[in-house]
């Protein structure tokens, strides 16, 4: 793992903007209700990776942890040897297609380890984020996706479906900047009425104000683990007005405050 932990550092050191994220801290991070908002794999290089409430399930470093979206997801980022070090890929629902669904039923996580062929896999991905095009960074995607698969984790394409309304909601949030949408708006761009949309995401379970909520937490969330930009700025950058107003959503939702996260990623 340390060739891949390597790899990463170096290009984390000198990109802002990547199709992946790297998650660290020294201090144990405690966190409720992290919304999941597309399939995710999560490798954890250091340290350890519990997850969910009354059914709990841990990843040990070397262990890698593929996620369904979801939500609302508890977890513990607990550091050892120093460090909690984990390296999160989100995957879009397109990249799935043209892959043959196997597994009988869906499923919604499947854990295992990283073997010296994922890792190289793994290497090759993150590499190639200095230097490819997105097309590129897509197909490298596929390939891990396509990686698990010959390794035996075919259940993983099991947690992926065709995108919800909710899913294409939380995705006009991000590409406007987390900025309000008004209701107009998204049954145009959907081409649907308001009646349709309310009622569908009834029946998935949502309502515009949460996909919000969601969007814009998630990405302070992403933020506080990513970047060391002030609170204020990441209020700003996830559409809220006031520091005090992120905080306090921010808190209600995870169980802890910006400024508690952010000390568990610095020395004491």
């Amino acid at each position: 793992m340390e060739k891949l932990i390597t790899t990463i550092k170096s290009i984390t050191s000198t990109r802002s903007t990547l199709p992946f994220a790297v998650y660290s801290s020294i201090k144990e991070q405690k966190l409720l209700n992290v919304p999941i908002a597309k399939p995710l794999l999560i490798v954890v290089l250091s340290g350890d990776k519990e997850l969910g409430d009354i059914e709990k399930f841990t990843c040990h470093s070397g262990d890698f942890i593929f996620l369904s979206d979801n939500p609302a997801l508890s977890m513990r980022n607990i550091p050892k040897n120093e460090e909690y070090f984990a390296l999160l890929i989100e995957f879009d629902h397109h990249i799935f297609d043209g892959l043959t669904l196997t597994a009988p039923s869906k499923q919604n996580y499947c854990i295992g380890k990283t073997t010296q062929m994922l890792e190289r896999c793994l290497i090759q991905f993150v590499d190639s984020c200095l230097w490819a095009p997105e097309k590129i960074t897509t197909m490298r995607k596929k390939e891990i996706i396509e990686m698990l698969c010959y390794l035996g984790h075919k259940q993983i394409l099991s947690m992926v479906g065709n995108a919800k309304i909710d899913h294409r909601i939380h995705d006009m949030f991000c590409q406007q900047n987390y900025e309000e949408l008004t209701i107009e708006y998204i049954c145009q761009t959907l081409a649907m009425s308001e009646s349709t949309l309310r009622r569908k995401l009834k029946a998935e379970g949502t309502s515009v104000q949460e996909i919000k909520d969601q969007a814009r937490l998630g990405q302070g969330l992403n933020l506080l683990q990513t970047t060391n930009y002030p609170i204020g700025l990441i209020a700003q950058k996830c559409g809220y007005q006031s520091q005090s107003r992120f905080t306090e959503r921010f808190k209600g939702r995870f169980g802890l405050t910006p400024s508690e996260l952010r000390k568990t990623k610095m020395v004491g």
